[in-house]
C-alpha cells in the first residue's frame, strides 16, 4: 500500500467518519445503504474518498492474487446493483467472506476502480465488523442460475435472489402508489375484516373459519382422560345432595350452632356444585356438535357460519355510503381447487367505492389508477424494471409507457362479442366459442387487447346474468352497469360496477339469484335509510405484478404463496 493509500483506524460508528451530506446513514441502522452510492447518476464516482459501512449479503466472491485478496459483490436489497468490495487478506480471512449467501458488514474507503472495469466505484475494505458465515455446501441458493419453480420450495431464502428481490421491490412501489393515488385524491383507507359471517354467492369456494373441530378433538383427549360420567355416578351425586340437606334440616329442627349449620350448609353446597358440573358434563357428546341433524353454529365462536373474505366490497359500502370516497387494500380468499398459473387461494385486492358517481366516473378512476401505478414504476423503479426487461419480458418497460400514455378504448360487452364473432368469421380460433351472454374467456380478452386494439381495453354494461346482485341492471333489464378493464398480457386486471341503489330492485335481485335475505339485511339497510348512486371496483394486486413485470406464475409476485397443497411458513 503507498502512502497515498494510508488511512487512519475509521471509528466504531459511521456517525463519526467524515462523511457530507451526498451520503448519509440509514435512519436507523450503523450503515450506509448500497442504493445511495451506486444508486447516484455517477455510480457513486462522486464519492470517492469517503469512508463508509456497508452491509450486505455476499452474491458472488472470488479470492484473487494467489490469495492476497478478495473481490465481493454486495447486495443489502436497497437496488438492484451490487456493490464491489475489495478486502486484502491482512484484514480478514478471505475464504470466510467470499462464499454466496455470507453476511458481511465493513468499513472501508470508497475509490474510483481501475479504466476500463465495469464498477464506477468500489470500497477497499480497513476493518471488517461482521461476518455471517455460510457452508457452501449446504447453502440450497448457490450463485448458479436457478428456476423460479426451485425457489418455491426455498420461501425463506428465495428473497436473496435477484429476481426476488426485484418483485418485492416492485410489489412496494406499486403499494405506495396505490395509496399515493387514493390519498391524493382524498379517498379514505378503511379496513374490512378478514372475517365475515355473511353466507354470500360462491360460499362453496370460501375458507371457513371454524373452532369446533379443534374443540371436538380437545374433547375427545379428555375423555380418554376423563370418562363421562355414568347415570349412576348422576344418581349416587344426586343421593349426596338430598343427603347434606337433610343434615341441614335435622341442625336446624335441633337447634344446633350458628357454627355447625354453616358447616353442614357448606357441605350441601360443594355438593350441590358436585352435581351440576357432573350432569353439564353429562350433557357432553363427542364430535361435531348437530342440531336436527345439521352442525350446530351457534356452539362455534361467532355463534354462526364465519368464512375467509372473497372481498371487502359489501363492507367497504358501508363507508361510502356514509363518508363518500373510500377504498380497501388487504388479503383475500378463495379456496378454489386451482392449479393454474393465474390462481392462488390468497391474493390481495385494492377495493375503492365512490358515492355520488356513476358508471363513466367508474371507468374514468379505474383508467387513472392504472396509468398512475405505470408512470410510478417508470420513475421510481426503473433499474428493476429493466432488470426485468432484461430477464423475463423485454417488452415490459415499453408495455408500462403504452399503457401510462395511451388513452384506454371503451366498448360495450355487446359490440366485444360483435368484434370477436367478427374474428372468428375472418379465421380466428378460440378455444371457448363465442356468443352473446357468456363471460368473456382470457383468451377473448387477450385478443381484445393485443390483437385488435394493442391496448388496455374496457368492456362495459355486461349480460346481467353472468354478473352479481349488488351491479346496477340498466334500463334494458338485460344488462347491468359493469365494467372489466382488460390489459395485454394478463386480460382482466380490473372488474367493477356501479352499484344498485335502488331498494325493490336489489332485493328482487338478490331472490332471483337464490340468495337467502336475510343475511344482507344489513346490506339493504343501505338502500332503506339515505340510499345514494354509488360504485367501485377491484384490482387484482398480483395480477398488476404480473402485467408490470411479465413473470408468468403468479406464485412469484406474492412473498409467501398459498395454493391447494402449499402454504409454506
Amino acid at each position: 500500500m503507498s502512502e497515498t493509500d494510508q488511512v487512519v483506524e475509521p471509528a466504531d460508528h459511521l456517525a463519526a467518519m467524515n462523511l457530507n451530506d451526498t451520503v448519509e446513514n440509514h435512519s436507523f441502522s450503523d450503515r450506509v445503504l448500497i442504493q445511495s452510492i451506486v444508486g447516484r447518476p455517477d455510480g457513486g464516482a462522486g464519492l470517492a474518498g469517503k469512508r463508509v459501512r456497508a452491509g450486505g449479503w455476499v452474491k458472488t466472491g472470488r479470492e484473487q492474487g494467489k490469495g492476497t485478496f478478495a473481490f465481493l459483490e454486495l447486495n443489502d436489497g436497497s437496488c438492484p446493483a451490487n456493490l464491489q468490495v475489495i478486502v486484502d487478506a491482512g484484514v480478514a480471512v478471505l475464504n470466510k467472506l467470499v462464499a454466496t449467501g455470507t453476511c458481511v458488514v465493513v468499513d472501508g474507503i470508497l475509490k474510483v476502480p481501475p479504466e476500463g472495469t465495469r464498477q464506477r466505484i468500489e470500497l477497499r475494505v480497513e476493518k471488517v465488523v461482521h461476518i455471517g458465515e455460510v457452508d457452501p455446501a449446504k447453502y440450497p441458493i448457490p450463485k448458479t442460475k436457478l428456476t423460479l419453480e426451485f425457489l418455491r420450495d426455498h420461501l425463506h431464502l428465495r428473497s436473496r435472489t435477484n429476481t426476488i428481490a426485484a418483485i418485492a421491490r416492485i410489489r412496494n412501489a406499486l403499494a405506495f402508489a396505490t395509496h399515493s393515488f387514493f390519498q391524493e385524491h382524498h379517498f379514505l383507507y378503511v379496513h374490512t375484516p378478514i372475517v365475515t359471517t355473511s353466507d354470500c354467492e360462491g360460499a362453496g369456494e370460501m375458507f371457513q373459519v371454524t373452532t369446533l373441530i379443534g374443540e371436538a378433538e380437545k374433547l375427545e383427549k379428555d375423555l380418554i382422560k376423563n370418562p363421562l360420567p355414568s347415570e349412576a355416578d348422576i344418581e349416587a351425586a344426586r343421593q349426596l345432595v338430598s343427603e347434606r340437606g337433610e343434615a341441614v334440616k335435622q341442625l336446624k329442627a335441633t337447634k344446633a350452632s350458628k357454627v355447625d349449620i354453616g358447616a353442614s350448609v357448606a357441605e350441601l353446597n360443594k355438593a350441590k356444585e358436585s352435581l351440576s358440573k357432573l350432569e353439564e358434563r353429562f350433557k357432553l357428546k363427542p364430535g361435531i356438535p348437530q342440531k336436527d341433524g345439521k352442525i350446530d353454529y351457534t356452539q362455534d365462536f361467532f355463534a354462526r357460519q364465519a368464512f375467509l373474505t372473497v372481498s371487502g366490497q359489501l363492507q367497504v359500502e358501508t363507508y361510502a355510503c356514509a363518508v363518500s370516497n373510500v377504498y380497501t387494500f388487504g388479503p383475500t380468499f378463495r379456496a378454489e381447487h386451482s392449479h393454474t398459473s393465474r390462481h392462488l387461494a390468497e391474493f390481495w385486492m385494492v377495493e375503492p367505492e365512490i358515492a355520488f358517481a356513476d358508471l363513466q366516473d367508474d371507468m374514468n378512476c379505474a383508467e387513472a389508477y392504472v396509468k398512475y401505478l405505470c408512470k410510478w414504476l417508470l420513475e421510481k423503479c426503473l433499474a428493476d424494471m429493466e432488470f426485468m426487461a432484461k430477464n423475463y419480458d423485454k417488452g415490459c418497460i415499453d408495455r408500462l409507457r403504452m399503457v401510462a400514455s395511451t388513452p384506454f378504448v371503451r366498448i360495450s360487452y355487446t359490440e366485444a362479442v360483435e368484434l370477436l364473432e367478427e374474428a372468428v368469421r375472418g379465421g380466428k380460433k378460440f378455444e371457448n366459442a363465442v356468443e352473446w351472454g357468456i363471460d368473456l374467456a382470457s383468451e377473448h380478452e387477450r385478443y381484445l387487447t393485443e390483437i385488435k386494439f394493442q391496448k388496455p381495453v374496457i368492456v362495459y354494461n355486461y349480460p346481467k346474468g353472468i354478473k352479481a346482485f349488488y351491479m346496477r341492471v340498466n334500463d334494458d333489464l338485460k344488462t347491468v352497469a359493469a365494467m372489466d378493464v382488460l390489459v395485454p398480457k394478463v386480460g382482466e386486471l380490473i372488474g367493477g360496477s356501479q352499484r344498485e341503489e335502488r331498494y325493490e330492485v336489489i332485493k328482487e335481485r338478490i331472490m332471483e339469484m337464490g340468495l337467502p335475505l336475510e343475511p344482507y339485511e344489513w346490506y339493504l339497510d343501505l338502500r332503506r335509510y339515505g340510499t345514494v348512486k354509488h360504485c367501485g371496483f377491484g384490482l387484482g394486486f398480483e395480477r398488476m405484478i404480473l402485467f408490470a413485470t411479465g413473470i408468468d406464475n403468479i406464485r412469484d409476485v406474492i412473498p409467501f404463496p398459498r395454493y391447494p397443497g402449499r402454504a409454506d411458513l
